[in-house]
């Protein structure tokens, strides 16, 4: 079983994350290249620029937001598969910038790794 962790990127890294991905399309403020610690940046597995302007955070419309986001992945089967095959080797920690932990594109991209 693949180890997919979600955290923070204003959180203190750890060796225990692992590989550190961030998956936000634009670099989140405030936080230097140093302090964020990604050893991968995937812009093009976030959301789409469209959809994350739609969904602002908004919990109401989250299940839209995950079925379009679900979507946009079906069309990522490679950089999903590259990201799957670091998690079986060691810890992959996917790494976003929005307040809400459980209403954001890390949620649901962990839950389609899961799926793979």
């Amino acid at each position: 079983m693949a180890d997919i962790r979600i955290k923070r990127v204003y959180e203190a890294p750890s060796p225990d994350d692992g590989l550190r991905v961030l998956v936000d399309r634009v670099w989140p403020r405030g936080v230097s290249k140093q302090a964020a610690a990604v050893d991968l940046w995937m812009k093009e597995i976030a959301p789409s620029t469209e959809l994350r302007k739609w969904f602002g955070h908004e919990p109401a419309r989250w299940d839209e937001f995950r079925s379009r986001y679900l979507a946009e992945l079906d069309g990522q089967h490679a950089q999903l598969e590259a990201l799957r095959a670091h998690a079986g080797k060691r810890p992959l920690t996917l790494v976003y910038s929005a307040r809400d932990e459980t209403h954001n594109q890390a949620v649901v991209l962990r839950e389609a790794l899961a799926a793979l």
